[in-house]
């Protein structure tokens, strides 16, 4: 399983997210950019491609840059 802080995709349906923990033998992972977990199978994680992950982190820049001050 990918550690927390990292990119990975849910295997289902392609989604990416960021690990920020377990739940039980789900993986819970964080949308880029912000927005509500979801939990995915741990058998069904796979590791982000380094592609996903840059359009992952311009994602999250992009959201980063749109927040009030």
């Amino acid at each position: 399983m990918p550690e927390p802080g990292a990119f990975a995709v849910d295997g289902r349906d392609g989604r990416v997210g960021r690990v920020v923990g377990r739940a039980g033998t789900d993986v819970r992972l964080r949308p880029p950019g912000g927005g509500p977990e979801w939990a995915c199978p741990s058998d069904a994680v796979q590791a982000a491609t380094p592609g996903a992950v840059l359009r992952a982190r311009v994602t999250e820049i992009n959201r980063e840059g749109q927040l009030p001050r």
